[in-house]
């Protein structure tokens, strides 16, 4: 595993629940995560769940695809691995916490991409990404909770 290991924690203007509900809408991901241009359950867990997701991302100089395994503790969050594709091992949680000002939702992930960076490069990288996508994340639940009962935005 990566010894590149980064947390990002931000509060969701939503409960614990809307929040697990945005991240397992994985069929969501590309209209709000802007990395992710498909994203496909590949089987379901017999609680309904989706336990394997493929991913695509463009990360510009090319499309990167990975398959991941969830395992979920509804609706506190979830925690995943790498099954196969083009980085050497990605894993990674996300943990929601209610507080008085909301969702407190907290995600972990350590990614190897298979090739060197300098370690200065590497961790401003992946820094600046997990934040960005867990305040997109933020968003798309906020979006969501906008939109009203049942609604996506």
């Amino acid at each position: 595993m990566s010894e590149y290991r980064q947390t990002y924690s931000t509060t969701v203007a939503a409960p614990v629940t809307e929040c697990f509900a945005v991240l397992t809408a994985f069929e969501d991901y590309p209209r709000w995560s802007s990395p992710i241009t498909s994203c496909r359950v590949l089987e379901r867990g017999p609680d309904g769940l989706p336990k394997r997701v493929e991913f695509m991302l463009d990360m510009t100089v090319k499309t990167i695809r990975y398959v991941l395994d969830y395992t979920f503790d509804p609706p506190r969050g979830a925690t995943w691995k790498l099954v196969e594709g083009d980085v050497k091992d990605v894993e990674g949680s996300y943990r929601f916490e209610d507080t008085p000002g909301g969702t407190v939702a907290t995600c972990t992930q350590g990614i190897d991409l298979g090739f060197w960076l300098p370690g200065f490069i590497r961790s401003g990288f992946e820094k600046k990404a997990l934040r960005d996508s867990v305040e997109e994340f933020r968003r798309a639940v906020e979006a969501r909770r906008a939109a009203g009962p049942g609604g996506t935005s």
